[in-house]
């Protein structure tokens, strides 16, 4: 008889060999990138009137378009008031954390696929602070006529408070979304970096962005489609590094241990 032989098991990928930047010089950039965020949509502050033009501009636009309009988004979610609670608390609590999470798993995992991530995301961030300047918007839920509620002031958890006392951020910069532009990125980059054939759920995390921006008044359509293609522009720009081919035929990671926490805060 022939002795049955079992097919060798497929070894594991081996770690990233690129070095990891330096921790505190990346912890410097990676602070300055959210800083840059905040304050420069602080500096576009005060173009009340231009940003309330735009936003009608931009509303009529949509209907031109004939993009479905954003009060469909909103119906769905305010069937029951848990569900518009917690599209408010994922808006407020989900932003800044996802992110923090997703370069942190990278800089430890994935060091080559961080820098490239870091670098897509400062180009978008910087690029999305000079809409502001020359293209101020007020969100749909301050657009009357729309039909449109604010849900955080009315359901809550809100993360902003009037607009002429708020300091903490601008509400007039509604475009782009970096609510969506950052959780594209999260997803684009973790398929990027992983190889498990689950990796496509990450997408979940801007499809479940998108409605909760859109549902909650936040944002519009447009808002979400100039951030994707800033984002598009950015990748064509500056590319993930490639696999070696050794690497290419070796086993695919488990989902498990490379998945991120997609949890956590802010705008």
């Amino acid at each position: 008889m022939t002795a049955r032989t079992e097919p060798p098991e497929a070894e594991p990928e081996p770690p990233d060999a690129t070095p990891r930047p330096a921790l505190i010089r990346e912890l410097l950039l990676v602070a300055g990138l959210f800083l840059v965020y905040k304050l420069g949509r602080q500096l576009a502050t005060g173009h009340t009137a231009g940003a309330f033009l735009d936003a009608h501009r931009v509303w009529h636009l949509e209907r031109t378009l004939r993009l479905p309009r954003e009060n469909a988004v909103q119906s769905a979610l305010l069937h029951g008031d848990t569900l518009i609670h917690i599209a408010n608390t994922y808006y407020a609590t989900v932003h800044f954390p996802a992110t923090l999470a997703f370069l942190v798993w990278l800089y430890v995992r994935r060091p080559a696929h961080y820098i490239w991530a870091r670098r897509v995301l400062a180009v978008v961030t910087t690029a999305a602070l000079v809409l502001p300047f020359t293209f101020p918007l007020a969100p749909p839920r301050m657009l009357a006529g729309t039909g449109l509620i604010d849900t955080a002031k009315v359901y809550g958890p809100s993360v902003y408070g009037p607009p002429s006392s708020d300091h903490l951020s601008n509400q007039f910069a509604a475009m782009p979304s970096l609510h969506f532009g950052w959780a594209l990125m999260v997803a684009i980059g973790l398929i990027v970096a992983t190889r498990s054939r689950l990796r496509w759920l990450f997408l979940l995390h801007p499809l479940i962005t998108l409605v909760v921006i859109v549902g909650t008044a936040n944002h519009y359509w447009l808002d979400a489609i100039v951030a994707t293609a800033m984002l598009g522009i950015a990748l064509a720009v500056i590319h993930p590094p490639h696999r070696t081919a050794t690497t290419a035929g070796r086993a695919p990671d488990r989902l498990a241990p490379e998945a991120p926490a997609l949890v956590g805060a802010g705008r």
